[in-house]
């Protein structure tokens, strides 16, 4: 244990700083950050699931949706998708045929009008990835 004295402080300082510089990340887990627009590969409409493509209409003509949480705020919080202000994002769940929960195929559309969105993209990995959807 270190005390308080100050050699020792700037000692624990310097090794703590010089293991941040090199990139070690203590809990093992690197944060992610805004991936580039150039980097988030593409999809096209028609190369969407048959269930993608169906919830793609419902998104353009506003509904109905199933599920409670579709059209809900989605948040950005793994910092994929380009930086915007809260409330610009929502996010529609694409059914998996067999799936008894909503499972992990979603569309987020960012726009302020849902209707006409800006961009929309989809992930059948829960957020991990996205494509962006080509119109």
């Amino acid at each position: 244990m270190l005390r308080k004295s100050g050699a020792g402080w700037r000692l624990a300082a310097a090794v703590v700083l010089a293991a941040l510089s090199t990139g070690f990340s203590p809990s093992g887990v690197e944060a992610k950050g805004p991936v580039p627009a150039a980097e988030v590969s593409t999809i096209s409409v028609a190369a969407l699931p048959e269930q993608g493509r169906h919830m793609v209409r419902l998104i353009y003509q506003g509904g109905p949706f199933k599920y409670d949480k579709d059209g809900s705020v989605f948040g950005n919080r793994e910092r994929i998708l380009p930086a915007k202000n809260r409330g610009y994002y929502r996010e529609y769940t694409v059914r998996t045929p067999g799936e008894r929960s909503r499972g992990a195929r979603r569309i987020v559309c960012g726009g302020f009008v849902p209707t006409t969105p800006d961009a929309c993209y989809y992930t059948d990995d829960h957020y991990a990835s996205f494509r962006r959807i080509a119109q």
